[in-house]
């Protein structure tokens, strides 16, 4: 599974306290965007939500680069949870997978 510059990866990364998610070009080996719920004002949020919202937030900047599809790479991780929150809300903020 690898990214280009029309179609990057959207990599998703999640520990035991956060999760974070990232458009890779892999062609060109570098990173283009990175969210993480770290930075994100949390208040009364689940994780599911962290990172649903995450999703969105990686969809609205993914968006305003003129990116609209992406390869979704779950890493190691069962699509369920918060690996599923995060693609259901990159889904809901414009991009296609």
């Amino acid at each position: 599974m690898s990214g280009t510059d029309k179609k990057p990866r959207l990599c998703v990364f999640r520990s035991n306290k956060h999760i974070y998610a990232q458009l890779i070009d892999d062609s060109k080996k570098q990173t283009i965007l990175s969210v993480s719920d770290a930075k994100l004002k949390k208040g009364k949020m689940t994780k599911a939500d962290l990172g649903k919202e995450i999703g969105k937030t990686i969809a609205k900047m993914a968006l305003e680069k003129k990116i609209e599809k992406v390869v979704f790479d779950r890493g190691p991780y069962k699509y369920h949870g918060r690996v599923k929150a995060v693609a259901e809300g990159a889904r809901e903020g414009g991009l296609k997978f």
